[in-house]
């Protein structure tokens, strides 16, 4: 039976909303925050953009890492969990975070990573394109997937580690394990999500905007999965407006979804959406981008003004970090061009 046959469906019931242009972020769990600091903003060379707190744990850090000013839809955040008991991944989960590279540049991300001491797998074929497979620090799965959309000369990366025309461009997509795919096809297209092609495994849902619009429903056997560090905790959407979100949430919560209030996240506003595939999925609000007004992004903890009152607490308690080099990202200069072929 191939996988349309089992995953894709039409849509149970349609939502009289604008449309998500696509994935606002991803949120794993790691373990050591330093360690995550280095490889998201070292070796894979991403902008550490903000380092706060979970909101639901002020004594965790949450990290934040993508282009120059945090744009929606390039962003990686990771809760740091150093006391937590290794999560294993499986079903119900985001399985994998696929970050876009231009086209020509995985023999380099390749030969940087295996420098690093990171095992990689890869490159493979995957639909119209090429796919390098690893895992961060504390096992989460991570792909450097090609995309001829990722535009080769604006990165919104600038480094001088890494050479822009090779540079991590954004979010490309997300896989997830579902418990229930016909429910999760059902709420990807409520969403906005449209059926785009297919394999034995996967069928890949996509928004039409240009980068961090790809949604694959993995079908294959998979374990339960565990929550904790190496894994995802879940993926978000962008959506327009405030409003917009209080009408998504009375329609999810009429049509018997498990969903949360609107929540004030500072930077931006959210709630979430526990899907009945069992996948979690966050509906964000647009921003301008989430990097730190401080000058030095990143190098300093930014609290809401909510917490404020317990900052000698959340800091006594919290690792200090710092970018890899102890620098701040903003105001390098461009990294020299290089070649680079796959």
């Amino acid at each position: 039976m191939t996988a349309v046959a089992v995953i894709r469906v039409a849509p149970l019931h349609s939502a009289m909303r604008d449309p998500t242009p696509g994935i606002h972020h991803v949120t794993g769990i790691v373990g050591d925050a330093r360690d995550a600091v280095d490889f998201y903003a070292g070796t894979l060379e991403l902008r550490f953009a903000k380092q706060t707190v979970n909101f639901e744990d002020i004594l965790q850090h949450h990290l934040y890492f993508g282009d120059t000013s945090g744009t929606p839809g390039t962003v990686f955040t990771a809760f740091a969990d150093p006391h937590g008991v290794d999560g294993r991944v499986g079903k119900p989960q985001v399985e994998t975070v696929t970050f876009a590279v231009p086209e020509g540049s995985l023999s380099y991300w390749r030969d940087r990573l295996v420098d690093a001491g990171v095992g990689v797998e890869g490159p493979d074929e995957r639909f119209d394109e090429r796919v390098l497979r690893f895992r961060d620090p504390s096992g989460t799965h991570v792909e450097l997937a090609t995309d001829g959309r990722a535009d080769p000369t604006d990165s919104g990366t600038w480094t001088e580690q890494v050479p822009e025309r090779v540079a991590i461009r954004g979010i490309a997509g997300v896989s997830v394990l579902s418990v229930n795919p016909f429910a999760t096809a059902t709420t990807l297209e409520t969403l906005g999500f449209e059926y785009d092609r297919e394999s034995d495994e996967r069928v890949r849902y996509r928004t039409g905007s240009d980068l961090a619009t790809a949604v694959d429903i993995v079908h294959r056997e998979s374990e339960f999965g565990r929550e904790g560090p190496g894994t995802l905790h879940h993926v978000a959407v962008r959506v327009e407006t405030e409003d917009a979100l209080h009408d998504w949430r009375e329609y999810f919560d009429e049509h018997g979804y498990d969903v949360s209030r609107v929540k004030d996240r500072h930077f931006f506003h959210s709630l979430y959406v526990r899907e009945p595939g069992g996948v979690l999925v966050e509906l964000a609000t647009e921003t301008g981008g989430v990097v730190s007004d401080h000058p030095t992004p990143g190098a300093a903890l930014e609290l809401p003004p909510f917490f404020e009152s317990d900052r000698d607490l959340i800091e006594s308690q919290l690792p200090e970090l710092t970018l890899p080099d102890g620098e701040s990202a903003a105001g390098r200069a461009p990294p020299p061009t290089e070649d680079a072929d796959e």
